[in-house]
């Protein structure tokens, strides 16, 4: 019985210790590629809006232009 609470006593102070510290030089992680290439994936379809935008707002101000020089 005493042996028995010994080792569950052991076990549990086991258990508790410390985590181990990081190493201080890790390989370069395979996953941060594949993170840039989907930040990417999902980057150019929002730029490719912001440029249609501002042609959109080009073509408006012309066309403002336009009729504010014929009087209108």
């Amino acid at each position: 019985m005493v042996r028995l609470l010994l080792c569950c006593a052991l076990l549990a102070l086991a258990a508790c210790s410390r985590p181990q510290p990081p190493e201080k030089e890790r390989p370069v992680d395979p996953q941060a590629q594949a993170h840039t290439e989907l930040r990417d994936a999902i980057q150019a379809p929002i730029d490719k809006a912001r440029q249609v935008d501002a042609d959109v707002q080009k073509a408006q101000d012309a066309q403002d232009a336009a009729l504010e020089a014929a009087g209108g």
